[in-house]
């Protein structure tokens, strides 16, 4: 599925639970959004796990 189709997707689900869930549906479908595709990453093997532990240490512990 084209990246910029995911986007648009992405974006009305977020408008329509801002809209009629209130902000804490907002944030939950955007936690949710995330969590999905980093997954989805994972699944098709463009992220490996150690780049995910790159990201979460600090910078100190990277070099």
């Amino acid at each position: 599925m084209n990246l910029a189709l995911v986007g648009l997707v992405a974006g009305m689900a977020l408008g329509f639970a801002g809209y009629f869930g209130g902000f804490a549906a907002f944030l939950l479908v955007a936690v949710l959004g995330a969590v999905g595709f980093v997954v989805g990453r994972l699944l098709e093997g463009d992220l490996d796990l150690g780049d995910l532990g790159d990201l979460l240490r600090s910078r100190d512990r990277r070099r």
